[in-house]
């Protein structure tokens, strides 16, 4: 039986009268890649921000990494990692001094820091850009920089938030090989993304609508269920009657 990493229950987000997030139900395995979609609007960055601790459910109940989202929030933090296109980095550090700044903030042992890092910087081929500043880097680079350091403290569970923005499609796929490697060490990846083609790469995909969870299932199974060639067509079907442009 696989182990459960994120469990949710009629998880819900009220602002008043507006459901931001509406009943959603779902689970997540260890070591998934787990593609939550939406269009603008859609609920999604409300629902991120609870499974993250960030923010408390106005009601239902999720389980993150075996801790709860009213009463556990700080454990759940420690057992996440997360990434997000508009900040991950701070640029005006450098590469070296980027790593060992969130390997501290994620509570990694200094001697663990050095010696992980050092690892790290070889292992990107970064070992001459190591101490120059992060805003010098390409945009590539910095994403991949930012995925290793989002994993640095090897966390049960990875929230990406539209990692691949603005990159080109070499990067975006050679960024999906270290998501695969991340997920084949048991690192479970929950990932958002606007770009269907890389909604094929998931192992299973939700696509929310108006605060609803619309469809769940692997992109095979949806393809067939709608009868469609592509995720764009899935997704353009279920997103099209979406009354909501704001999230």
């Amino acid at each position: 039986m696989e182990e459960k990493v994120i469990v949710c229950k009629d998880l819900t987000k009220r602002f008043g009268d507006f459901y931001a997030v509406n009943k959603i139900s779902f689970e997540v395995d260890k070591g998934e890649i787990f593609g939550f979609l939406g269009a603008n609007g859609a609920g999604k960055t409300t629902a991120m921000r609870i499974l993250c601790g960030l923010s408390h459910p106005t009601s239902g109940e999720a389980m993150v990494a075996g801790f709860d989202v009213y009463k556990q929030a700080e454990e759940i933090k420690k057992n996440i990692g997360y990434m997000s296109q508009k900040f991950s980095l701070y640029e005006n550090l450098t590469v070296l001094e980027n790593i060992e700044f969130f390997g501290g903030v994620y509570g990694v042992p200094y001697a663990e820091i050095r010696r992980r890092s050092d690892n790290l910087v070889q292992q990107l081929g970064l070992t001459a850009e190591a101490k120059k500043l992060v805003g010098a880097l390409p945009l590539g680079w910095k994403q991949k920089l930012a995925f290793s350091v989002a994993i640095f403290h090897q966390p049960r569970i990875v929230f990406l938030d539209e990692p691949t923005g603005g990159v080109d499609p070499v990067t975006r796929r050679q960024f999906w090989d270290m998501i695969y490697e991340a997920a084949a060490s048991g690192i479970t990846i929950f990932v958002t993304t606007h770009y269907m083609d890389e909604a094929e790469y998931c192992n299973r995909i939700t696509i929310m609508v108006d605060g609803k969870v619309e469809a769940l299932d692997s992109p095979a199974n949806l393809k067939a269920q709608f009868k469609a060639d592509n995720m764009d067509e899935v997704f353009y079907r279920l997103a099209r009657g979406a009354k909501r442009s704001g999230d």
